[in-house]
């Protein structure tokens, strides 16, 4: 299908990358021009994104990927989702007379797990040092970046909380008592002093790279990374979105005590394609689920603006979401029906549900004639709030919780001349979650508050177990040959946007780009993952880009339409590789919304 994009699909034979920043595209490209590979280049464009996208990301947060090494000519998940610290269960935050896990601060962090991810991905599959893959990171933070108006805006919402409450921020994000400047350059040498010590450690090891990348790995989870962590949590009372200061659970031990792991992908062949997701530790089989779902239907007679397809597409994802609510967790602490959520048998019952009309119940399956108990109501879980994206805290003058600020996630996709691909979703630890530890120029994460304080639930807060996070990077074969590296940022929205983006890809023929600038929409029809896990039944949001026509017949199927921006709904990135007669050819797309992503590639 041809028509006006806003950029091109970007082609070439060489390497590719697609980013939420084009400062990270472009350094994992000269990554891949100085004869790293995918592996090498995506670490690298990782720390980057740290430094350049501080309110989306950063070195306390989490990252889940997925990657193919054409040599081992299989697909990996690479777990990054710390777990919840060993102190951290129901009743501890129900003495403290909370019903929810804050959105902010000292409670809701989990062991921080992007930094050991990344350097597990460097060990096991590049061929640079640690060092090497850090130097743009530093650079950056050191000698500074052009910062985005997002990074001013997000920081202006939190400023009097900064001011007053969060000092050890205020001294890193309001230099001299300002705002950073838009496109003007912004710098965080204290955290450029902490990746330098990270690959000093592993430059000055002995041994093998490998071995060095592991002298890093011990330095950030049992040396001073740790030591600080420690020191801030059990000394520091933080001011929280649930209106109060506390202390917090994460301890050294907790973050000696856990490491990056591989997993094998869960996988559902649609028309020929082979989607790989993260486990039910994540919300990437609700991606699964839909495609099964979907497959009953003619999308292909669906035109990808019309109604017809965005009245099926949401209905699926909201049976989808509503056993994500019912069965999800970590798959190492509860027995998620994975197999029976994915059968033929399963979904063709489903599929029945989708009528002609919208629904507004929540209606979780019976997979292998279980019953679902679902999470029950609480206090305040339906105001209006934004959502879909993890939530923080802003303050009024009298220093109480006043509303939720919306945080987001970062995604970088590479392939290689060779073949190799990632796609990963780092985020958390963004600079509204919690205080500047000030040794280390960076904080914690806040991945806790997707937990809930239920007793008895999948996705119920117990020690150690890793919380259902949204991060949810993709990736597809065709044929069984390595297709499609994708992903986007947007909390709950991830795996719709993502869908969309496959969807009209597939079915209607559109290139990455033109998949990618498409209108889109979502809904919040089931309780958000975040802080305070508000719900909007039979809300369907769609950006102001499609005809009137499609609205008012959605409205007439009982949808709860908002329109919103024309160009509001996704921030995809997406990489791929089309294999001819005549050779093959990699290409990329990115997102212009918000006018920071960008493809690379020759």
């Amino acid at each position: 299908m041809s028509g006006f994009t806003t950029r091109p699909e970007i082609r070439g034979t060489f390497g590719v990358v697609s980013s939420t920043h084009w400062l990270a595209s472009q350094a994992a490209m000269a990554c891949l021009e100085k004869g790293g590979n995918a592996f090498d280049a995506a670490v690298t464009a990782g720390f980057v994104l740290q430094v350049v996208e501080p309110h989306l990301n950063g070195l306390g947060g989490d990252m889940p990927a997925i990657i193919w090494s054409e040599q081992e000519r299989e697909m990996r998940v690479i777990c990054g989702q710390g777990p919840a610290p060993a102190a951290a269960n129901i009743e501890a935050y129900l003495a403290l007379g909370l019903n929810l896990v804050p959105g902010s601060g000292q409670l809701a962090p989990c062991v921080p797990g992007a930094f050991d991810a990344w350097a597990l991905m460097l060990r096991d599959y590049g061929t640079i040092g640690l060092d090497e893959a850090l130097a743009p990171a530093i650079y950056y933070a050191r000698h500074g970046y052009p910062a985005v108006p997002r990074i001013a805006n997000t920081i202006a919402t939190v400023r009097e909380l900064f001011e007053t409450e969060w000092k050890t921020s205020a001294a890193v994000y309001l230099p001299n008592g300002d705002l950073p400047k838009n496109g003007r350059l912004f710098r965080n040498p204290v955290l450029a002093d902490t990746y330098e010590k990270l690959g000093n450690a592993a430059k000055q090891a002995p041994g093998s790279r490998e071995s060095k990348v592991d002298a890093a790995r011990k330095e950030y989870y049992q040396g001073f990374v740790a030591e600080a962590v420690d020191k801030f949590a059990r000394t520091q009372e933080v001011m929280d979105s649930s209106g109060r200061r506390h202390k917090g659970f994460l301890t050294g031990q907790d973050m000696a005590d856990w490491s990056a792991t591989y997993e094998t992908p869960l996988t559902y062949d649609y028309h020929g394609w082979t989607v790989a997701k993260c486990g039910p530790w994540s919300q990437g089989p609700v991606f699964l689920q839909t495609l099964a779902l979907l497959k009953g239907f003619n999308l292909d007679a669906m035109a990808p603006t019309g109604p017809e397809f965005i009245h099926t597409v949401t209905e699926a994802m909201k049976l989808a979401f509503a056993d994500r609510e019912a069965w999800y967790g970590d798959p190492d602490f509860v027995n998620v029906p994975m197999a029976a959520l994915l059968s033929d048998a399963y979904n063709s019952q489903r599929r029945g549900l989708i009528g002609e009309m919208a629904s507004m119940e929540i209606r979780p399956g019976t997979p292998d004639g279980l019953n679902a108990k679902m999470a029950s109501a609480k206090e305040g879980a339906n105001r209006d709030a934004t959502v879909g994206e993890p939530t923080v805290m802003s303050l009024d003058g009298q220093s109480n919780a006043k509303g939720v600020v919306r945080g987001d996630t970062c995604h970088v996709d590479v392939i290689d001349k060779a073949g190799n691909m990632v796609s990963a979703t780092p985020s958390g630890g963004w600079l509204q979650s919690n205080p500047i530890i000030p040794e280390l120029g960076f904080c914690l994460g806040s991945r806790a508050q997707m937990f809930w304080l239920d007793e008895g639930l999948p996705n119920s807060l117990t020690p150690k177990k890793r919380p259902r996070t949204t991060l949810t990077p993709s990736m597809a074969l065709k044929d069984g040959k390595p297709a499609l590296a994708f992903g986007t940022p947007g909390g709950d929205q991830q795996d719709q946007w993502s869908l969309q983006f496959f969807l009209k890809h597939v079915h209607a023929g559109e290139n990455l780009q033109a998949a990618i600038d498409s209108p889109a929409f979502h809904t919040e029809h089931f309780p958000s993952s975040f802080y305070p896990r508000p719900s909007k039944p039979g809300h369907l949001g769609l950006e102001g880009r499609y005809p009137a026509s499609t609205l008012d017949a959605l409205k007439a199927r009982g949808h709860k339409v908002a329109v919103g921006d024309d160009w509001s709904e996704g921030r995809l990135c997406a990489c791929g590789i089309e294999d001819a007669e005549d050779g093959r050819v990699l290409k990329a797309g990115a997102n212009p919304r918000g006018m920071q992503g960008y493809a690379v590639g020759r």
